[in-house]
């Protein structure tokens, strides 16, 4: 099963209450933090909904 490398690159600042609580889930906090996440449909429905926020690369 493949993995996702998530960086956060924009600033949460004035971001809809749900767009912050998606970058949190996925173990974000602030701009630069990296996370591995699995590659599967609740990951990819995430990136989905905060795609400006981040970059996603695969590993």
């Amino acid at each position: 099963m493949a993995n996702l490398k998530i960086k956060l690159v924009k600033s949460l600042c004035g971001r809809r209450e749900k767009h912050i609580a998606t970058v949190k889930s996925l173990g974000l906090k602030r701009i630069g933090n990296e996370t591995i996440q699995p590659d599967n449909p609740q990951t990819r429905g995430k990136i989905a909904q905060i795609r400006y926020l981040v970059t996603v690369t695969e590993e």
